[in-house]
């Protein structure tokens, strides 16, 4: 369990807690929340936890041996690749927020494992890499995201040949728009963290609640769709759904649409990964369409999203200008959450750092992870530059 006390940790840890006769967490992980892992291992008993911060894994290691529990603590990248590579692991559930999931992502996929994939950044940074690993080790990859676990149920089979080999002309995929879907564009500026993080649906880490508000997070899940799906991104339209019941669709050549439905809980894609090909139960309350009563639908704004269009240059552009959308992104989010950047920011920097930094062929892992660290570094001198401006 990669990312245990996240809210898809949480989320996973529920399933697997009314499955324990089919599922054991044999490793969890987190990167400095001693107390909640402490918490996860009491209840849970895995044989190995690790800390990504290297003070926090020996705090953890301490309270685990003044409790008199046997469990092996390892830190760091190093401690999160070895437990995602552990023989008696079948199942990774990849859900670290963020670049810091790729490589223990990675390390799964290398192993042979089954990846349930939480993690965006993995195919959006590596994605070529990544499907090539999965490929060579034989490794099963199944998506956890709702919404691609909703393309993966309504698809009849592999998209090795394309889509069109299996009939299938365009992946819908369905957005609920964040928070901020109606709001003046001229209020936009003055968005606070606390608002951005108030999704109207789903219960979802802070960064995650950001990228939503922004669309970023959709602009991701578009370049994950297309290495997952192995489609174009002009075969991938969005589709704002603000209900979020209709997680996505497949539209097939005959005129047919296929959609997966549900309420917005990600136990249900979560369980669905766990037992797949099998079905079981994920504890979410059934679906009452007669209170749902209405489905609404709307093309995305591109003015009032930036980021959307930012990411589809970016999968079009190809090579490593994924990764370096990814990296900018990340540091403008934590920018505007620790209140040094406008809301409207996030997308200045993110299209500034693209412009500054530019891709080459994303040939190894090292030539992606130079290109996020340069973007990294360019996004902060940016930021730097902005918080100058606006002192001025």
């Amino acid at each position: 369990m990669l990312g245990a006390t996240g809210s898809i940790g949480v989320s996973t840890l529920e399933v697997i807690k009314r499955h324990e006769d089919r599922f054991h967490a044999v490793a969890l992980t987190a990167n400095s929340q001693v107390e909640r892992l402490f918490e996860l291992c009491l209840e849970f008993r895995p044989e190995y936890a690790v800390m990504v911060d290297d003070d926090s894994a020996q705090q953890l290691h301490e309270r685990l041996k003044l409790a008199d529990i046997g469990i092996e603590v390892l830190s760091g990248i190093a401690g999160l690749e070895q437990v995602a590579a552990l023989p008696q692991a079948d199942y990774v559930m990849a859900a670290i927020v963020g670049a810091a999931g790729l490589e223990p992502a990675l390390a799964a996929a290398a192993a042979g494992k089954r990846i349930l994939l939480a993690n965006k950044e993995a195919l959006v940074m590596s994605g070529r890499i990544f499907m090539d690993t999965v490929r060579k080790s034989g490794a099963e990859l199944l998506p956890v995201d709702s919404e691609h676990n909703a393309i993966f149920q309504c698809m009849p089979s592999s998209a090795e040949g394309g889509l069109a080999a299996i009939g299938v002309s365009h992946i819908l995929l369905t957005a609920s728009g964040g928070p901020f879907r109606t709001t003046p564009m001229e209020r936009l500026a003055g968005i606070a963290p606390e608002e951005a993080c108030s999704h109207p649906n789903w219960v979802m880490g802070r960064k995650i609640s950001v990228d939503s508000a922004t669309m970023m997070n959709k602009g991701l899940e578009v370049i994950e769709a297309c290495w997952l799906f192995n489609a174009e991104p002009d075969q991938i339209q969005v589709v704002i759904h603000p209900q979020s019941i209709i997680h996505s669709m497949v539209q097939y050549t005959d005129g047919s649409v296929l959609a997966q439905l549900g309420n917005p809980d990600m136990r249900t894609p979560i369980a669905h990964a766990l037992a797949w090909p099998e079905r079981i139960d994920s504890g979410v309350p059934p679906l009452d369409l007669f209170a749902v009563a209405r489905f609404d639908f709307e093309i995305p704004d591109l003015a009032r999203f930036p980021c959307l269009r930012l990411a589809y240059e970016a999968i079009r552009t190809g090579g490593t200008c994924p990764a370096i959308l990814n990296a900018a992104n990340e540091i403008a989010v934590q920018a505007f959450l620790d209140r040094q950047l406008p809301f409207t920011a996030i997308s200045e920097v993110v299209e500034a750092t693209l412009e500054r930094v530019s891709s080459r062929p994303a040939e190894s892992l090292a030539a992606v992870l130079r290109d996020d660290a340069s973007a990294r570094q360019q996004a902060l001198q940016l930021i730097g530059q902005m918080e100058g401006q606006s002192r001025a």
